[in-house]
């Protein structure tokens, strides 16, 4: 079996942490002992590109016990945990490619290993798979990574031509890459369907609000081991990802600033009780700031300049563009490495900034991301959305489709079962009255 993992002397340690995780998964374990019987994923080829983490493992169980033949490798170089991924590999048998800090090149070679996998169902956090296919599909060759390239050309033509065409289908867990996908809809590229997890309300209103939330707070903690209380916390983005943060620091003694662009979200967080400003003014207030809005250079140069000494930056958005380091780098005069997860820039104007996780997903980076029972939702639509692709593959369109509504709502009820909770059902006549439009007073 091909891998490439730190170190698979740390197998044990992972799996127990696999089965620790696994215990409040329970939507995933009744799915796994489903298709354990069915086998509905029997032969297919997936390639995951994901966060690998004790919950990831969790799904990937669940995969292989559906009968595929899956690969994974990262979705972000710091969030990989090494006994996890040794685990996978030795207890498992899941080829992993993937080893926590690693360069961009390597991490580029192992988006080329799970491709070499020739995925049938590619499964996305950020749609890096899926961009390096269209790059091929499209012969954009400049904008592909070098390493994804190399390994390109070493394909016969045989083999390159089979490469795009034989993926049925994909599935995307995170707000970035549904941006990513729906663009490439709307420039009519496109290769074959995409199923956006993330658009899914079991997953996007736990995970992201109350699993971001948490997690981002944690890894921060982790890192600096700041107190919250009476210090000014400036969100930038009120997405759900930017209300869960915002709720856990106001819960946890901060005053909350929160930045947006979007006037019905800044509107949405003024009615929350938050404060709401610019950037450019919350600066200069900030002991803290988070950014979770997927999009480029949020916290800029400028900005920068304006904090107070000892400001702490870090960024919960998937990827590390949301503060401009580079820009940052070219005021400083002095960086070092101050505590793990923690860089110290000091400015040209003497004060100093404290950015955390190399502007990567400080929940991952410096914590261990989501907690396993919010995960449990995210990853039980994954695994059903690979089973919807494969059964029904040939009768979608080239587009980013959302999560069928019943698989959304049966993993809700598989959830409210799993917490022992019981609701109600309409009775026929409340059914005939919510269908009619005869039915007055």
């Amino acid at each position: 079996m091909n891998y490439d993992i730190k170190d698979p002397s740390l197998a044990q340690q992972g799996k127990l942490r696999i089965e620790w995780a696994g215990r409040d998964m329970p939507v995933l374990k009744k799915i796994r002992a489903r298709v354990a019987r069915t086998k509905p994923l029997k032969g297919v080829r997936m390639s995951c590109c994901l966060h690998v983490t004790t919950e990831t493992a969790n799904l990937m169980l669940v995969l292989k016990a559906a009968g595929a033949d899956v690969v994974l490798c990262a979705s972000n170089p710091l969030s990989t945990q090494d006994d996890t991924a040794a685990a996978l590999v030795r207890e498992y048998n899941i080829p992993v490619f993937a080893i926590k800090g690693e360069d961009t090149t390597t991490y580029y070679e192992h988006i080329a290993q799970a491709l070499a996998h020739f995925p049938q169902i590619t499964m996305d956090d950020g749609a890096d798979l899926v961009s390096a296919l269209q790059f091929i599909a499209t012969k954009n060759f400049k904008a592909i990574p070098k390493p994804v390239k190399r390994w390109y050309d070493s394909l016969s033509p045989q083999k390159a031509h089979k490469l795009v065409k034989e993926v049925i289908g994909s599935s995307e867990e995170t707000t970035t890459g549904v941006i990513r996908l729906k663009a490439m809809e709307r420039e009519g590229i496109l290769q074959f369907p995409v199923i956006a997890v993330n658009e899914a309300l079991t997953k996007h209103l736990f995970d992201n609000r109350y699993g971001t939330g948490q997690s981002t707070i944690d890894g921060i903690l982790r890192a600096t081991n700041r107190l919250f209380a009476g210090s000014n916390v400036v969100v930038c983005g009120y997405g759900w990802c930017g209300r869960g943060v915002a709720t856990r620091a106001r819960g946890m003694g901060a005053n909350v600033i929160i930045t947006e662009v979007n006037p019905l979200r800044a509107l949405e967080a003024v009615m929350d009780g938050y404060r709401v400003m610019p950037l450019k003014e919350a600066v200069a207030d900030g002991d803290i700031f988070i950014t979770v809005t997927g999009d480029i250079n949020i916290i800029d140069t400028r900005h920068f300049l304006q904090m107070k000494d000892g400001a702490i930056v870090c960024n919960s958005g998937h990827f590390n563009v949301e503060i401009n380091l580079r820009g940052l780098e070219t005021i400083t005069t002095r960086r070092r490495s101050i505590r793990p997860f923690v860089e110290e820039y000091t400015l040209k104007n003497g004060r100093h900034i404290y950015v955390l996780g190399e502007g990567r997903l400080i929940n991952l980076a410096a914590a261990e991301g989501h907690p396993a029972c919010v995960m449990d939702m995210s990853f039980a639509n994954q695994a059903l959305c690979a089973i919807y692709l494969k059964q029904n593959a040939r009768n979608l369109e080239r587009k980013v489709y959302d999560v069928p509504r019943e698989i959304d709502e049966e993993i809700a009820r598989l959830k409210l079962e799993s917490m022992g909770i019981k609701i109600d059902k309409l009775t026929r006549e409340q059914r005939n009255y919510l269908a009619s439009w005869e039915i007055g007073t």
